[in-house]
């Protein structure tokens, strides 16, 4: 039965599309399967894995809304073991359309138990917010991966957030654990990386992963090119990082795989999407 983990955090810019793919692209390329679904209306998960999210037909819109099987929108990714469960822009209003609906918090949930035990580990690209999307993140997973940026009141925003998870918790998961939290775009640089580090780790203790992520140009880039840092420079720092959190996150070494498949590979799984399958 494949693991859940949701990648969340209210606030946007703090690396969690970045991390919710690399991670889950350095997991595949290991030999796990693995499932990255899109929540998040901005779709950077999907363009960022290769995508065109404007040619997307049917998402995780249809299975919240119309109790599509989500089975019927996986697609192959770029990467070997990854598929993809896409968003499109068709998401932006979901949160009015589901208001209305009864067990809109399990919506997600009951459509992964569907395919869980297919996968090793499916992971949720939650958005930058705490509305009924998040929720319906956070009451699917069995834990979810907090991304921190390494800035001012970082810790101070995360408050918001881990009232949610305890409301989450209480009500309609209780199962649910912090799996860790992730340093961001850390200048080692400044006073400032060092303070937030000391900062997370006092607060959450043993949650907070050894690795540090540190800012990156190819990180920023690689999502515009529709690759995880892997495959657009495997020799980057940021890379380095991904592999080394990825690493720590298993508690294994990892065999990587570094070469992208080829387009003819990949066909398939796009026609699949932009067709909705």
């Amino acid at each position: 039965m494949g693991k859940i983990i949701s990648v969340c955090n209210q606030k946007g810019g703090v690396g969690k599309t970045t991390t919710a793919i690399n991670l889950a692209s350095f997991i595949a390329l290991a030999g796990k399967k693995v499932l990255l679904v899109d929540c998040d209306p901005q779709a950077n998960a999907t363009s960022g894995i290769g995508f065109d999210k404007r040619e997307i037909k049917e998402s995780i819109y249809d299975v919240l809304i119309n109790e599509k099987q989500i089975s019927q929108l996986l697609a192959n990714t770029k990467v070997t073991n990854l598929w993809l469960a896409p968003s499109n822009l068709e998401l932006t209003g979901i949160e009015v359309e589901l208001v209305s609906i009864e067990g809109r918090e399990f919506r997600l949930k009951n459509a992964l138990e569907t395919i869980k035990s297919s996968f090793d580990y499916i992971f949720l690209d939650a958005p930058p917010s705490l509305g009924l999307l998040t929720i319906n993140a956070l009451t699917a997973c069995d834990s979810t991966l907090i991304p921190l940026q390494c800035e001012y009141y970082a810790l101070e925003g995360l408050s918001q957030l881990l009232n949610t998870i305890n409301l989450v918790r209480q009500n309609l998961n209780p199962a649910l654990e912090i799996e860790g939290v992730l340093l961001t775009m850390a200048d080692f640089r400044t006073n400032l990386t060092s303070e937030v580090i000391k900062e997370a780790r006092e607060f959450f203790k043993d949650k907070v992963y050894n690795t540090v992520v540190p800012r990156s140009i190819k990180l920023s880039e690689a999502p515009g090119f529709g690759l995880p840092i892997i495959l657009y420079d495997k020799n980057s720092q940021g890379a380095k990082s991904y592999y080394e959190f990825s690493k720590e996150f298993l508690g294994e070494d990892l065999q990587i795989e570094f070469e992208a498949k080829e387009e003819k590979e990949i066909q398939d799984g796009e026609e699949s999407i932009r067709q909705g399958a």
